[in-house]
């Protein structure tokens, strides 16, 4: 074999294993990655906390979180629905890459002290669970443009006369993109396929893209 065939059946040899391992790593990516539906992806956001702290995209870059929206004086479904989180909060609160952040729908009343309150009731580690408030036109935005767990059509001209009340959760992975399904905190199945697709998510890799 002459030196200009050994040079062309090398070169073709690293091809080869290249477009193996290009194919390789793609599957891979692919297994790593779960099926759960891209949602939307989550807009920046400054919010302040039940110790009266800012809490920022920053805060949960790279972590898979759960949202919902409650307010302190809530006889209805909101005591119901935290409650059922406290489950998913208790399965996973010794995770490092996951965490919960309650938003106030009622800002004009849920003060940072009156979240504190409602975070000690709550008897959660408040590093692992965030009670948040902030101005009523930001968190509702949130909550329909960002998470989706109420519809966008429900806003109403006058932020004043407007309210969100819903039992709806979102969860996010660790790129601050919205996953999965509208989950009913109310229904004991859907808190329990939350845990699953929660589960799913933590054992997904970060691509290091969430927004800051």
């Amino acid at each position: 074999m002459n030196k200009k065939k050994l040079i062309i059946y090398s070169v073709f040899f690293i091809g080869l294993v290249a477009v193996f391992m290009f194919v390789i790593s793609r599957v891979t990516d692919m297994f790593q990655r779960s099926t759960l539906t891209e949602r939307s992806t989550v807009l920046p956001f400054k919010f302040t906390d039940q110790d009266g702290k800012p809490v920022t995209n920053k805060n949960v870059e790279g972590k898979v979180y759960v949202v919902n929206y409650f307010f302190t004086t809530c006889k209805g479904i909101c005591p119901r629905m935290n409650n059922n989180l406290k489950e998913v909060y208790e399965q996973f609160k010794n995770r490092p890459d996951f965490m919960i952040l309650s938003h106030t729908c009622d800002p004009d009343n849920d003060s940072v002290p009156k979240m504190k309150r409602y975070a000690d009731s709550m008897q959660v580690n408040t590093q692992k669970w965030e009670f948040l408030t902030g101005r009523k036109d930001s968190l509702y935005k949130m909550a329909r443009y960002s998470y989706g767990i109420d519809d966008p059509k429900n806003s109403v001209n006058d932020i004043k006369d407007d309210f969100i009340h819903t039992q709806f959760v979102a969860l996010v992975d660790k790129n601050g993109v919205v996953r999965g399904q509208v989950y009913d905190t109310l229904k004991k199945e859907e808190i329990e396929k939350l845990k699953h697709d929660i589960e799913q998510l933590l054992n997904e890799p970060s691509s290091g893209t969430a927004l800051r």
